[in-house]
């Protein structure tokens, strides 16, 4: 800890300047051209599941009600990140305000523990759609929906509050540069001149509150839902109930394997570019991907698809 006198003589920094891909400054066009179609494909991919999911009354179930607050986490996820990465790419300015820095981590924080109760929330009504098929429809009330979806909300904006809170207590003073291209939790506190020990511990509960357990419920959903599934007699059967929750178990074993790489690898000089090659994949990739694993292999959304364009090119002729 610093002494008064010490405080007294710091100089507390107003903003971080994100050094990202600044390693590459050939690259940055052909970056800033990428990420433009990654985030124009995320936008465009979630609000289409939105829009089919509300014009569809056949789409209107549980598991297209969570996939909906999953598709406006994405578009989130994505908008909290990708105009400031896209602007740096384009302008070179990578400076962030402190104000800005804490918001963007907040939110970033905030929607990683949404995701991570959400996609447990979906393991559960999976389990329930293959392992209790007979009192599925009871215990998935719409009412019951809503509480856990708002039980995911809340309890992501709790814990990314309390952990927002500490952080924004720590004094920053001598170094501004943050190896990273976003507001995370490691590269930030590293900034900072105060004793970090309580905000760290504090974070790793949490961390583990609102990802392990989440992580743990859905593993153990999956143990039941296959062992249930090698039950079934006909091949044709298993088949069928494989379908209803592999695009939730391919988004699941995307998001969890980057996070665990981010968060496990070793916090060294060596691996910060493969740190930062992975962060892109679970908050930038992934918001991408899981619009499309939904439309591709989900025969439903496709059939829905297929007549809205129907509808479209009618309109026109």
């Amino acid at each position: 800890m610093m002494s008064a006198t010490e405080k007294q003589n710091q100089t507390y920094i107003t903003e971080f300047v994100l050094l990202g891909f600044g390693d590459f400054p050939d690259l940055q066009v052909p970056l800033f051209l990428l990420f433009l179609v990654i985030y124009t494909v995320t936008m465009t991919g979630n609000i289409l599941v939105l829009m089919l999911v509300g014009a569809n009354q056949h789409l209107r179930t549980p598991m297209y009600f969570f996939l909906s607050n999953l598709s406006c986490l994405e578009m989130c996820y994505s908008s909290t990140i990708l105009p400031k990465l896209l602007a740096g790419f384009l302008t070179g300015d990578r400076s962030i305000s402190y104000s800005s820095c804490m918001t963007q981590f907040f939110v970033f924080a905030f929607l990683v523990g949404v995701e991570c109760y959400l996609l447990a929330a979906m393991s559960y009504d999976r389990y329930l759609a293959v392992c209790k098929p007979l009192r599925y429809v009871t215990l998935m009330k719409r009412e019951h929906c809503v509480a856990l979806a708002a039980g995911a909300w809340a309890s992501g904006f709790t814990i990314s509050s309390v952990i927002t809170l500490l952080m924004s207590q720590m004094a920053y003073c001598d170094r501004r540069e943050i190896d990273h291209f976003f507001c995370d939790f490691a590269p930030v506190i590293k900034c900072s001149c105060s004793d970090t020990f309580l905000v760290e511990a504090v974070a790793s509960l949490m961390s583990a509150t609102c990802t392990v357990l989440p992580f743990l419920f859905t593993v153990a959903s999956y143990i039941l839902i296959i062992s249930s599934i090698l039950r079934i007699p006909s091949e044709t059967g298993r088949q069928k109930a494989f379908s209803t929750c592999s695009s939730h178990l391919i988004m699941v074993a995307i998001f969890y394997t980057t996070l665990i790489l981010v968060y496990m690898l070793p916090k060294t000089y060596n691996l910060t570019a493969f740190n930062k090659l992975f962060s892109v994949f679970y908050t930038v990739v992934t918001p991408m991907v899981n619009p499309l694993i939904y439309t591709l292999r989900n025969k439903e959304v496709r059939g829905a698809l297929r007549k809205e364009v129907q509808a479209f090119m009618a309109l026109y002729k």
